[in-house]
This record gives C-alpha cells, sequence and structure tokens, in this order.
C-alpha cells in the first residue's frame, strides 16, 4: 500500500513539474511572471484604465459595479444633505410654516441618501421633488444626472464587452490532448486535431505553430526561448481553412523540420514545447479570437494516428462520432524520420487499422489496439 501512495506521489509531482515547466497551458493560458516592474510602468495600467477593466476578473468587476454606484449615490446624498442644511431644511433646524425648502421632505441624512438613490437612477416617487428656488440644487441635479449616465454607460460597457470577449468564443474550440506521428501521403508527419464545437463556422481561419526550446549559439550565448516556426497544413491547404467540422493538420518532418533529428527513443528525452495558434473570426459576431495550446515531448506518440470520426449514415447526413476525438491506433512507422526517407521498410509498429476515405458509412465502436488518450 505504502508503495502504491508513493508512486501516485511521485506521478503527482512529475505532474506538477511538468505543468510549471509549460509557457502555454493546453488550455492557453500564457505561464509567465514580471518581476522587477517599476513602479512608474504599473501607472500605465490606469492610464489604459479600459483594457484594466475589461481583463480583471468577473468579481472584481462586479464588485466595483457595486461600489461606484452606491459611492456615486452617498457622496451626492451628502451634499443634498449639505444644501438642505445651509437652507435650513432640516427637521431638527426648527423650520417656520413659511419656509421654502430647496428640496421637498429632504430632513436628514438618510432621506438625503434616498432622494440621491432616486434622482441618479430616475425613480421618482414623488414624495421627495427639488424646488426652484435654490440654483445650487438645479446645478447639482444637472451634475449628478450628467455622472450618473456616464456611470451606467461605462460600467455596461465593461460588462457587455467581458460577455462578448471572443475569450469565451475559444472556449468552443478543442484540440486534441496528445500530438501523433506517423506517415501522410508519402512522408512522415506530426499530427494534431481541432474541432469546433458549435455549428457556426469560423471564418478566415489559420493555423501554425511555434517550436520553444533552449539553443546555444557558437558565441557561447545560451538562448532560454527560441523560437522555430513550424507550418501546419491541411488536404486543402493551409489558409482560409474550411472550419466546418473537426480537422487533423499535419507538419512534414523534413529535413528542415526541427524533429527531423529526434527518434521514437530519443524524443520523450528532448527539452521542447510546441505552441499551436489559430487565428480565426466568428461569424456570427465577427469578432477575431486566438485559440492556443501546447504539446510537451511527452504529449507526441510517435507511430500512431488519429481514429475517423467523420462517417455518412445512411440518410446522406455527416456524422461526427467526438468519442473517437482523442482515441489513437498504432500504425506502421519508421523509427527515426531520416530512417523513413532513406531505409526503405524500417518499421517501428505493425499496421492494425483501417481508414475511412470517401467518407463511407462505417461502424467505428470496435476497433482493436484503441488507445484513449
Amino acid at each position: 500500500m505504502f508503495g502504491y501512495m508513493n508512486r501516485r506521489i511521485q506521478d503527482y509531482l512529475v505532474e506538477r513539474k511538468r505543468c510549471r515547466a509549460r509557457l502555454v497551458t493546453k488550455d492557453g493560458r500564457c505561464n509567465i511572471e514580471y518581476g522587477n516592474v517599476k513602479y512608474s510602468n504599473q501607472l500605465y495600467f490606469l492610464a489604459d484604465f479600459w483594457t484594466t477593466f475589461v481583463e480583471i476578473r468577473w468579481r472584481f468587476v462586479l464588485f466595483l459595479f457595486s461600489a461606484s454606484f452606491t459611492l456615486s449615490w452617498f457622496i451626492f446624498g451628502l451634499l443634498w444633505y449639505w444644501i438642505a442644511r445651509n437652507n435650513g431644511d432640516l427637521t431638527w433646524q426648527n423650520t417656520t410654516s413659511n419656509h421654502i425648502a430647496c428640496v421637498e421632505n429632504v430632513g436628514g441624512l438618510t432621506t438625503a441618501f434616498l432622494y440621491s438613490l432616486e434622482t441618479q437612477t430616475t425613480i421618482g416617487y414623488g414624495g421627495r421633488a427639488l424646488t426652484p428656488h435654490c440654483p445650487g440644487a438645479v446645478a447639482l441635479i444637472i451634475i449628478q444626472s450628467l455622472l450618473g449616465a456616464i456611470i451606467n454607460c461605462f460600467m455596461c460597457g465593461v460588462i457587455l464587452s467581458k460577455i462578448s470577449s471572443p475569450k469565451k468564443r475559444a472556449k468552443t474550440i478543442s484540440f486534441s490532448d496528445m500530438a501523433v506521428i506517423s506517415p501522410k501521403n508519402g512522408t512522415l508527419s506530426l499530427s494534431i486535431r481541432v474541432a469546433n464545437l458549435r455549428k457556426t463556422l469560423m471564418i478566415g481561419s489559420q493555423i501554425y505553430g511555434k517550436l520553444l526550446r533552449t539553443t546555444h549559439t557558437p558565441d557561447g550565448e545560451t538562448i532560454i526561448m527560441d523560437q522555430v516556426n513550424i507550418d501546419f497544413i491541411v488536404d486543402a491547404g493551409k489558409d482560409n481553412l474550411f472550419f466546418v467540422c473537426p480537422l487533423t493538420l499535419y507538419h512534414t518532418i523534413d529535413k528542415s523540420s526541427p524533429f527531423f533529428e529526434m527518434a521514437v527513443d530519443t524524443l520523450h528525452k528532448q527539452e521542447f514545447e510546441l505552441v499551436v495558434f489559430l487565428d480565426c473570426t466568428a461569424e456570427s459576431t465577427s469578432s477575431a479570437c486566438q485559440v492556443r495550446t501546447s504539446f510537451i515531448p511527452q504529449e507526441i506518440m510517435w507511430g500512431y494516428n488519429f481514429l475517423p470520426i467523420i462517417s455518412r449514415s445512411k440518410e446522406g447526413k455527416y456524422r461526427v462520432d467526438f468519442s473517437n476525438f482523442s482515441k489513437v491506433m498504432p500504425v506502421a512507422t519508421a523509427h527515426c524520420a531520416y530512417c523513413f526517407h532513406n531505409i526503405k521498410g524500417h518499421h517501428h509498429h505493425s499496421r492494425d487499422g483501417h481508414d475511412n476515405q470517401g467518407f463511407e458509412v462505417i461502424e467505428i465502436n470496435d476497433i482493436p489496439n484503441v488507445t484513449m488518450m
């Protein structure tokens, strides 16, 4: 039992270390922090206050929403109380019968606060009303009405911007948990799968990748985050993807690819991170968004291929089976990219699977040698 618990703890520590080592998490968040930022530079966040308000968490937005209205009501309530006191309208000031008040039925701090709230929210119960005998009170009600309208517009704009943020639309685009390396159209390719969970299309979709790793230059310089471009294509090309169904994206492993020098037994010993980007525009809102994910060497499976998930029913409708979205099967694959291009028949796995070419009607429930990622 103690051995089992020890293994579970070790696996947890390894997984935690692996998550900390990522620059981009699986859900697209950047794992980076800034240190030694000058105090004057932090004031730039206040100068760009609109972006700061939109990017803060919902709990702070709701707090600022409540605080801004409540504080404005209270401040203007104090001003109305001050006007009533200067005019002798308060209850304890023993007004005469022919006294003309600036605001009727405002005789204390509580009623002044209620009048401020009713004025700014345009409730107007009718119990408290402004009289035309105090020019200062007329000016104050104009100022409060304008300031209240500004606060309403600003806070509604912040909430609407957060609700319609492209980041929320990006949550409905999913990448496969693993990447696979297998032959594709006569070349060795690294493949990932991406799906749009909504039926609305993503317009102008473009996908690309960056390989992040630490390199050492001949001059002795160490580059902690060296970025290498990784091109991905689909069968129809790499620009303006027709993103109506899940797509499998391929990166050709040739001599110009950074994966060319890797092999099945050295891949998981490498230290790199493959970050994949998908830039697109939502058809329904016309808002541009970017979806990100990353793959570390332990999340790349050599000698496997994705199971088919698209089929056509007898009624002629296309069917997407998301239960196979993260399933793979072993295929005949060369031990390394060099072996694939130079040594014929040098394979690592035996092929045991079948294709779904032409979207034929197939049953994909019982497939042997299936691996769940």
